[in-house]
């Protein structure tokens, strides 16, 4: 899977078409042949590997595994909005984010000072995890957990939780040659 970093300090778009392409199909498959990529999008194999190595350096995009919670024995999912008191807000966000159960946290503006997603094996692990980790961080008020029932829709550019459960079926479309 490809995760294509937020950077909110930075609105300049450092990609043009075929690089969108080329992690449009990385996001399809991050395993994918270059010289496969390159046959469906028209263009040579070392232009697919030059641009995705500097894609890579240039911190546009990074190839990650990306796991099922589910599959892997996590059923309880969930958000949780957390109100941390303000002189401890950046202390607590670091320490949340060191807990394993948590696998996104934003610190955000509005009804929340963070957004934390958290996956857990079972009810009982959540419990234990609001009980002994995060209402025991210094600063944490109270937190508004809304517990997942089911998924609709996910995809790559949903910004929480990057994990994608089922792989996207559209094909690739073919870039136009530019004849001179």
């Amino acid at each position: 899977m490809i995760r294509v970093p937020m950077d909110q300090n930075s609105s300049k778009n450092v990609t043009d078409e075929i690089d969108q392409r080329i992690i449009e199909a990385l996001r399809l498959d991050g395993r994918r042949p270059f010289t496969k990529i390159a046959a469906d999008l028209g263009i040579s194999e070392a232009s697919v590997r030059q641009r995705v190595a500097h894609l890579i350096n240039t911190q546009v995009m990074q190839i990650v595994a990306v796991t099922n919670p589910m599959k892997m024995g996590f059923s309880h999912a969930s958000m949780l909005g957390i109100h941390i008191a303000g002189e401890h807000l950046l202390a607590a966000m670091a320490e949340i984010a060191q807990f394993e159960e948590v696998i996104y946290l934003i610190l955000c503006s509005g009804r929340f000072d963070a957004l934390a997603e958290v996956v857990c094996q079972d009810s009982d692990h959540f419990l234990q995890f609001l009980t002994q980790k995060l209402y025991k961080v210094s600063g944490v008020q109270k937190a508004e957990t809304l517990t997942y029932l089911r998924v609709y829709k996910q995809n790559d550019l949903a910004f929480l939780s990057q994990a994608r459960l089922l792989p996207s079926k559209q094909p690739l479309q073919r870039i136009p040659q530019v004849e001179d």
